[in-house]
């Protein structure tokens, strides 16, 4: 991973106008069709599997006419009037609401079936509006032409409010407090960097990938059902995250300018190794995020999957778009010579004199103060999680002003707060034979239970397969005895079937809500469940120990519940609500806190990444606990405050102005972005880990095999370019150092070795050792030990480049197991794998050339290899040579061949040797394995190219190598 996010960043420093110019296509093409394809948000809070959404398709199937999505026109009389005096105005209303496209039924308050439509004091009235279709059917034009149909009623005097869920505004608002969260941000930046080059970068990009992720999310839109809270969620997640990984990424290069590096190497490295940092980050807020799926609820599946898209193209952005502006800047972000981040970049390990220093220090002297004190405050900030309560938004959560806000008041002062989610009970009236009596016993049943303040009379469809009735509740929507209502009529269901013979449920949107509240609340332990155990096993991966992640998580557990508690506090008990603009305190949002947990799990990863990383990295070159701890927190505090605190104005910017659905969300977030980062990482964390000592970084050696190493530090990058330098220093077409090749059960070596370009390599040996050692320099096995170069590819960083220009071949061929191959077959495969698809044509041509050039290096006095000449019916060395000819037909840069079985006359060998060398070109260096010494001496057999003789089984003293060989070859005897 690191070494391909280096190779990334190197291309993108190189090519910066290249990658910018594909980020601004991307960006114009995807923001641009999704302006165009007008797409809009729409609430839909719709869960497959549930007792009320059953029911709900049951009567879209056979009472389509009160299964669609409804509303309430309520009237109010003007003063000194009444309801009854304005009816010919209000049946002239219902009339033309009637009227309207998309409408299915008005009923009227006059009407016998309306119910209790008219208040106690006749002062005002209910309008049941029935909508063709689902909420996600209802177009603008036709909520324009409802609400249009209230000049009726205001020209006579009369107010007409309309509230319904298809009343919601779903418009994706940006205020001017989320602007100002995105410029806190940039002052953040600057007094990080000090520079306005380096803290414009990172808000640049985020904006970008905000740009395209929300196009994307318009775009989707114009498809599926997409709620509003999607866009801005997104919206909130993408900025935050894209400025905070641009940040690591940028502070790392900076640091590496201070302490001298090339600007190219510099970009390229801090993509590799802090890009590993954000892409393990990145994936883990995906994976959590794409966890909302297992839930089962399709809105916020959605909603999971647009954050997820933003943390995917925030990732994508930061390791190719910011090391393009990398490019264009060059040498021009360094920090001044003698400036204070010159200063820290180059302090001495454990010498930083800066306020991390100083804190984690206070920290480590009183780690038990520090660890109780952390956990006292996070528990009493989580106390009013107890009594959380889960809802969805209802009109009482619409903006004051709004005509669905107004219509739900004027309800709740003239009828009560139950009539805005009256209930619908749906019977199945197949298997009685008085419907109208049933109908008319089960409403008295209903109007028994408690919380009931009106039960209308049975309304049978026209098939009599069903009928419904309307249970109107004394309590709000969203109120504990609405619930309990729902529940008390779901266990009567029982008793009224066994005594009528009709089974019923409850449905309709009030009914939708509690159960979507249910299903979330019942998740919510699983949920967090799952998210735990994947940090824990990835964060063993990461960190090779068991205590660091067991902390980790219940560092996770505490700052996630001290964030419910605070939201809890705010929005449901009323805390400082003036203050915050929260209009109307009451349950929380029922699919607030699984996503912040989905959320906050990954953000609060990254801390837990950069902070415990680069303490690890000083424990394992110290091996001393204290000092890694210091040291390690000194160099990733300052980076970890700033992109908390970017992260908190971020979030904290979409509170006081939000909307009534993204508030909560965005004020959980913020507070437990801050709790996180600065009680649990940067206190907790230094706390627990002096207490632990040694012991954190301990972990069972078996456990350490099954769990596989996840280098985001880029230990492997270093390495690899190390070994890259290595390789570079020699002009050696094939070198090793020490290299040892095989398995624990079977190696060969140390060998070290240096081969000129176009040498002739002759190995003997073990066919076991001359295999596992040609497979290794061909790069198909990774090296045990040792340094190995071919090409100037090391290996085994560079073990696809190796692949790619060395030939492999078996020229024993009788042992085959295809012998009754042909020649001409093997050849025609061989070109058609490596050569240009444009050559396809000429791979018969070519083939018979290939042809020509065998038989004439075997001379006249051989067997002739024809196109169907098979392996089998080929003597041993017109076999051997056509099937290394096949080999070279890849014009590679090395071709190695190996032979199972010695020729029966030397003088084969030497004419095999020949063969090969005059097929292959002067530059192409041969590597041939023989399970004897050769037999010829000199280098006349090989056309005058340079030899070296390898003997894989001697274990003996060296010899002086010969001159031709360009450097000293030192091995343990296995050079002659």
């Amino acid at each position: 991973m690191a070494t391909l996010l280096y190779r990334l960043g190197r291309f993108a420093y190189r090519r910066p106008w290249r990658v910018m110019g594909v980020w601004l296509l991307l960006i114009v093409g995807v923001l641009g069709g999704g302006i165009a394809l007008g797409g809009q948000t729409q609430e839909s809070f719709v869960i497959p599997g549930t007792e009320s959404q059953d029911a709900l398709d049951r009567l879209t199937a056979v009472f389509p006419s009160v299964a669609g999505a409804s509303a309430t026109a309520v009237v109010v009389a003007p003063a000194g009037s009444s309801i009854t005096d304005e009816k010919a105005t209000i049946e002239k209303l219902v009339t033309a609401i009637s009227q309207v496209d998309g409408v299915d039924t008005a009923l009227s308050p006059f009407s016998e079936y309306a119910g209790n439509a008219i208040s106690d004091d006749g002062q005002m009235a209910i309008v049941r509006v029935q909508l063709v279709g689902s909420s996600v059917d209802v177009t603008e034009a036709t909520i324009a032409d409802l609400k249009s149909t209230a000049d009726v009623g205001k020209d006579a005097g009369m107010r007409v409010e309309f509230g319904g869920g298809v009343f919601q505004d779903n418009t994706v608002g940006i205020t001017v407090t989320e602007v100002f969260g995105v410029l806190f941000a940039g002052v953040v930046l600057f007094i990080t960097f000090g520079s306005l080059l380096a803290a414009g970068m990172p808000l640049i990009s985020a904006l970008i990938g905000v740009g395209i992720v929300m196009g994307a999310i318009i775009t989707l839109s114009a498809f599926t059902t997409v709620s509003s809270s999607a866009p801005l969620l997104a919206l909130m997640i993408g900025l935050a995250v894209g400025i905070d990984y641009a940040l690591f990424i940028l502070s790392r290069h900076r640091t590496q300018l201070a302490r001298g590096e090339d600007p190219e190497e510099s970009a390229a490295m801090a993509v590799g190794t802090a890009g590993s940092a954000v892409v393990f980050a990145g994936i883990t807020v995906i994976i959590a995020l794409l966890g909302l799926l297992v839930v089962g609820i399709p809105f916020l599946s959605v909603m999971g999957v647009g954050a997820a898209v933003a943390v995917l193209i925030a990732i994508g952005i930061a390791t190719t778009l910011l090391p393009a502006f990398l490019g264009l800047a060059k040498g021009r972000l360094a920090p001044k010579t003698g400036s204070r981040a010159w200063k820290r970049a180059n302090a001495e390990p454990g010498q930083q004199k800066s306020m991390g220093m100083r804190w984690v220090k206070g920290v480590m002297r009183r780690p038990i103060l520090a660890t109780v004190g952390v956990v006292a405050i996070l528990g009493t900030l989580g106390i009013p999680a107890l009594s959380l309560d889960l809802n969805l938004p209802d009109g009482a959560s619409q903006p004051v002003g709004s005509t669905q806000r107004q219509a739900y008041d004027l309800v709740s002062q003239g009828f009560g707060a139950g009539y805005n989610g009256p209930l619908i009970v749906a019977v199945d009236i197949t298997q009685t034979t008085d419907i109208l009596g049933d109908l008319e016993s089960i409403a008295d049943d209903l109007r028994v239970l408690p919380d009931v303040d009106f039960v209308s009379q049975g309304i049978p469809d026209a098939g009599l397969d069903t009928a419904i009735l309307q249970v109107t509740p004394s309590s709000a929507p969203d109120a504990v005895a609405t619930k309990d209502l729902v529940q008390a009529i779901r266990d009567l269901a029982p008793t009224i079937e066994n005594r009528y013979g009709t089974p019923l449920s409850v449905t309709g949107a009030t009914a939708v809500g509690i159960d979507i509240s249910n299903r979330l609340t019942n998740a919510l332990v699983p949920f967090g469940l799952i998210v735990v155990g994947l940090s824990i096993i990835l964060l063993m991966a990461v960190f090779r120990s068991v205590l660091v992640p067991i902390k980790a998580a219940v560092g996770f557990l505490l700052s996630v519940v001290a964030s419910f508690g605070i939201v809890v506090a705010i929005f449901q008990w009323g805390w400082f609500s003036e203050l915050l603009h929260v209009e109307n305190p009451g349950p929380i949002l029922s699919f607030m806190p699984i996503l912040l947990m989905a959320v906050l799990f990954g953000l609060a990863m990254d801390y837990e990444v950069f902070l415990v990383s680069g303490m690890r990295e000083e424990f394992v070159h110290t091996r001393d606990a204290r000092h890694a701890i210091s040291t390690g927190f000194a160099n990733g505090a300052r980076v970890v405050t700033a992109a908390a605190l970017i992260m908190f104005f971020v979030f904290f910017a979409f509170v006081p102005e939000g909307s009534g659905t993204i508030k909560p969300i965005a004020l959980g977030l913020a507070v437990g972005i801050v709790l996180d980062a600065f009680l649990v990482r940067m206190t907790l964390v230094p706390a627990l880990m002096t207490l632990f000592g040694n012991a954190a970084w301990w972990m069972p050696r078996w456990l350490g095999r099954a769990l596989p190493m996840l280098d985001i530090e880029g230990e492997q990058l270093r390495e690899h370019r190390n070994a890259l330098e290595w390789a570079s220093g020699t002009t050696a077409v094939l070198s090793t150092e020490a290299l040892m090749a095989g398995s624990r059960e079977h190696s060969v070596g140390p060998i070290t070795i240096s081969v000129a370009q176009g040498s002739v390599v002759m190995a003997s040996g073990d066919v076991t050792d001359r295999r596992l050692l040609a497979a290794t320099l061909s790069g198909r096995l990774e090296p045990m030990s040792g340094r190995a170069q071919v090409g100037g590819h090391p290996l085994p960083s560079e073990a696809a480049a190796v692949r790619s220009i060395v030939a492999l071949a078996d020229i024993g061929g009788s042992q085959r197991a295809e012998t009754s191959v042909t020649v001409g077959e093997l050849l025609a495969e061989r070109l058609d794998m490596t050569q240009p698809w444009f050559r396809a044509f000429t791979l018969r041509s070519q083939a018979q050339r290939w042809l020509d050039r065998i038989n004439a290096v075997l001379g006249d006095d051989r067997v002739i290899v024809k196109p169907g000449s098979t392996l089998i019916g080929l003597p041993q060395l017109e076999r051997a040579v056509a099937l290394a000819a096949v080999a070279i037909s890849e014009r590679p840069s090395v071709v190695m061949l190996d032979q199972l079985d010695a020729f029966a006359d030397p003088r084969d060998e030497a004419a095999f040797v020949t063969a090969v060398c005059s097929l292959a070109a002067s530059t192409t260096t041969i590597v041939i394995g023989m399970p004897m010494s050769a037999r010829f001496a000199g280098s006349g057999a090989t056309g005058g190219r340079q030899r070296l003789d390898i003997d894989l089984s001697s274990r003996g003293s060296l010899p002086a190598p010969p001159p031709f060989v360009q450097q000293q070859l030192r091995t343990e005897g296995v050079v002659r």
